[in-house]
């Protein structure tokens, strides 16, 4: 019998922000030790973008997204998209996003929102990179831009995926993969669940959201990449599997999704 323990890749952090400074590499010991050996920063503007490849340059496990949030879709200017568009020659930058809809707090403008959706699109395409999905009570309208403006092989993931189990053949059907983070270990999180058990099992990735969405338990924490296994051991629950199952197929599955990854 094999006692390896198994691989996660957190395919979706924030620790660019401020609740990881000062020292960020603690938190990349502890994921290190819990089995997270990789782990991808998403930017959410400019200046969180840079700050991700700044941290993919000082510690192996770490890689980068560049892009701009919805609610900051405001500032995707010229100017802006011109230093994503240079950040993204990284090689250690594995995506566009976070970008996409945002219509439950609506801090810019929606048509502005779906501008800078298109922008950033064309961007990843510009770029050989995938995107990185943020929709949040923006459905019909995030997968009818994605029908629109993505080519057949740009693909990526739906970022913590809050549509149900509804949207879930049409997300497929356009080859994105899924995004499953701590609230599918919330008590109220059934349709999340269903989702988890219903999706093929080679479209799904496992993200902490970090600092934000800690998994059930662990409430009082700051959520960071070490408790990735939490949402892997949910999922294996839900699915029948082992958690070094789940690590295996979500592993595999962001190495494919990002080809810039590398274990």
């Amino acid at each position: 019998m094999s006692h390896t323990r198994p691989i996660f890749i957190d395919t979706h952090a924030h620790m660019n922000l401020r609740e990881f400074r000062p020292e960020p590499g603690k938190a990349v010991h502890r994921a290190a030790h819990a089995g997270v050996t990789r782990i991808v920063n998403v930017g959410t503007k400019v200046g969180s973008s840079r700050r991700a490849v700044e941290l993919a340059e000082q510690f192996e496990g770490l890689y980068a997204t560049v892009g701009i949030h919805p609610h900051d879709a405001s500032s995707c200017d010229p100017e802006a998209l011109a230093e994503l568009r240079a950040l993204c020659e990284h090689p250690k930058v594995v995506a566009v996003g976070e970008i996409g809809l945002d219509f439950y707090r609506d801090l810019s403008p929606r048509p502005v929102q779906v501008e800078a959706f298109k922008r950033l699109i064309e961007l990843a395409w510009e770029a050989s990179l995938p995107i990185v999905v943020h929709d949040r009570n923006a459905h019909d309208e995030v997968l009818a831009i994605l029908d629109s403006e993505c080519p057949d092989d740009l693909g990526g993931v739906l970022h913590c995926y809050s549509a149900g189990p509804d949207y879930l053949p049409a997300t497929l059907a356009l080859g994105f993969h899924i995004g499953i983070d701590g609230p599918i270990t919330y008590a109220n999180a059934g349709a999340l669940r269903k989702v988890a058990a219903r999706v093929p099992l080679d479209r799904l990735l496992l993200e902490t959201d970090c600092p934000y969405l800690s998994p059930d338990g662990r409430e009082r924490n700051r959520n960071e990449p070490a408790f990735l296994p939490d949402i892997a051991g949910r999922i294996a629950e839900v699915r029948e599997l082992t958690v070094a199952e789940v690590g295996a197929a979500t592993t595999a599955n962001a190495l494919r999704v990002f080809p810039r990854l590398r274990l």
